[in-house]
């Protein structure tokens, strides 16, 4: 079945769509300037003829990985063989048969108008990374946020008391309840729907 591509949010200056690909339902997100056209996705994950055809479509410019976990870089190949710009953390492009771009903490990718803060948020991998659309309420948390806690830490690189870190300094001392956090599965949250179980989470020890 092919994936079904969604709008998410819109103002005068974006458009965001969403879509869900792969065994594992990853999200992936296009990110559109509504003043120049130019988009950029996030992650990869899987269905590269699909992921290639919305390139086209979005007039997608460059390719940005949170992770490198297998599930959210399979159609890299296919998207950088289609002439795509893959950008990754340094601490995860060995995960990563190649990529064009390594992404630093701050650093910040300009799409048309736009404007994307890269965050680096380590524990689910070492060099995990989430985006922030500046003068937007849009966190991308890959999978450091989800939905009821952190991402899982068990996996080769992983480290709790870093994802831990990451999510209590990095996103929750930083943005404001109103957030909208979009991670890499599942469905949206905000801050203020996760900020009040962060001790909880720290209690459970996952």
């Amino acid at each position: 079945m092919t994936p079904s591509l969604i709008k998410l949010y819109q103002d005068s200056a974006f458009n965001l769509y969403k879509c869900v690909v792969g065994p594992l339902d990853n999200n992936v997100y296009i990110l559109q300037c509504r003043d120049s056209g130019e988009s950029v996705l996030i992650d990869a994950a899987n269905e590269d003829d699909y992921l290639q055809q919305l390139c086209e479509t979005y007039n997608v410019r460059n390719v940005l990985e949170t992770h490198g976990h297998d599930d959210h870089i399979a159609a890299v190949p296919a998207l950088r063989d289609a002439g795509y710009n893959v950008a990754i953390s340094a601490q995860d492009s060995s995960m990563l048969k190649s990529y064009d771009q390594i992404l630093i903490d701050e650093a910040i990718i300009t799409i048309g108008r736009l404007k994307v803060e890269v965050i680096h948020t380590p524990g689910h991998t070492p060099g995990s990374l989430s985006f922030h659309l500046q003068d937007s309420p849009l966190l991308f948390s890959g999978d450091t946020l989800f939905p009821g806690g952190p991402g899982a830490t068990h996996f080769p690189g992983g480290n709790f008391q870093e994802i831990i870190n990451s999510i209590e300094r990095k996103l929750f001392a930083r943005f404001d309840g109103t957030t909208i956090v979009l991670p890499g599965h599942g469905e949206n949250t905000t801050i203020a729907n996760e900020a009040p179980n962060l001790n909880e989470w720290i209690s459970r020890g996952y």
